[in-house]
């Protein structure tokens, strides 16, 4: 289907989560393609949507990151509601719980009512992990090793990509899949 042909799917709620903001290794074209083809009356960002932590070790912010924040703030004050639930990576915003930042709504947690009557939770499981919560410097060592492996990921896909190896394959998520 081409660009001219694909039509704006409205749906009653979208769920975004782990979005990571401030970290290099982000998706944001395809988030921004994605936002560009989907409306919905409520967007969740569940968590993680900007990666302080990264952003300690080393800020980056460029301006693509700016352009999504921009984008969900002019979503929440023409047509959609925007609940941020904070997650660990973002945990400095759950000072704010309770208040609103430019009409995105900051919440620990909501429930979410389906078109069918069902009722969803909405929150972010860090609250109810016992590494994050009573050791955080595994979290955070956690953290750093999966930065760690991204960095050598990135050698390791310009080497594959000069050696003719073709496909994306990520050390992270080998990393992920085979300890322990």
């Amino acid at each position: 289907m081409t660009e001219t042909e694909r039509v704006v799917r409205r749906v009653r709620a979208l769920f975004l989560s782990d979005v990571h903001l401030g970290m290099r290794p982000t998706r944001i074209a395809e988030l921004n393609d994605f936002l560009r083809w989907h409306e919905a009356e409520t967007i969740y960002l569940v968590g993680d949507i900007v990666d302080v932590w990264a952003m300690k070790r080393s800020f980056f912010w460029p301006s693509a990151h700016n352009t999504i924040v921009q984008k969900f703030l002019r979503m929440a004050r023409h047509r959609t509601r925007i609940i941020f639930v904070p997650g660990n990576h973002d945990e400095a915003f759950r000072d704010y719980v309770g208040t609103s930042f430019g009409a995105v709504d900051i919440v620990t947690d909501h429930v979410h009512e389906t078109a069918d009557g069902r009722r969803l939770w909405v929150t972010h499981g860090d609250q109810y992990d016992q590494v994050t919560t009573c050791h955080r410097w595994v979290s955070v060592l956690g953290d750093v090793s999966y930065t760690a492996l991204v960095h050598i990921n990135r050698l390791l896909s310009l080497s594959r990509r000069k050696l003719g190896i073709g496909g994306h394959w990520s050390l992270a998520d080998y990393a992920k899949r085979n300890v322990l």
